[in-house]
């Protein structure tokens, strides 16, 4: 399946665990620093830098750019340490984060609550990603560094959903289809 950012609940709505997508738009990168201050600039009643509702946010790890290029290598990162944050995110209209690894229990209810999907990008092939990305710029917390908020563009973005809106576990699936009995 095809989808354009920003998400809407109508394609939330659409996606289920297993299905491979391919995203064009804008898209977001923010990790755990850039994660952590958001949600005390929203507990301080402060505007973000960016307005989430409906958007992806990609957590990525980025390498260094090569001259000539938009952006290093750009795999996937551990999904588990924005856990904490997610769920005041989704709050605020947060449709859809990318990464690797398994969500908590409390960013899964988060996600049903607020009608929200969960892909994971490919660990390894962060090189091949990168040629989907078009367009890349910090846009806020430069001094964070590789963790510093940044935009992209994206073209066909290919991705997995993993958790959806229902309580669809692709992991789990997964587990269970090659489980001895």
């Amino acid at each position: 399946m095809k989808v354009t950012t920003p998400l809407t609940d109508a394609v939330v709505e659409q996606l289920h665990a297993g299905d491979t997508v391919e995203i064009t738009g804008t898209i977001y990168v923010a990790r755990d620093a850039a994660h952590k201050r958001m949600v005390e600039a929203l507990d301080r009643g402060e505007k973000l830098p960016v307005d989430l509702r409906g958007q992806i946010v990609y957590y990525m790890g980025p390498s260094p750019t090569k001259p000539g290029q938009v952006i290093g290598s750009a795999g996937p990162t551990t999904s588990g340490r924005m856990d904490a944050y997610t769920p005041r995110l989704l709050e605020i209209g947060l449709k859809g984060m990318i990464g690797k690894g398994l969500r908590a229990p409390a960013v899964k209810e988060a996600m049903k609550k607020y009608k929200a999907v969960y892909f994971a990008a490919t660990g390894g092939a962060a090189a091949l990603i990168a040629q989907r990305i078009k367009k890349a710029q910090v846009i806020a917390y430069e001094d964070l560094g590789a963790e510093a908020l940044q935009e992209l563009y994206v073209e066909d973005f290919p991705v997995i959903v993993v958790n959806d809106m229902y309580g669809g576990d692709a992991y789990e699936d997964g587990k269970q289809k090659y489980a001895k009995q």
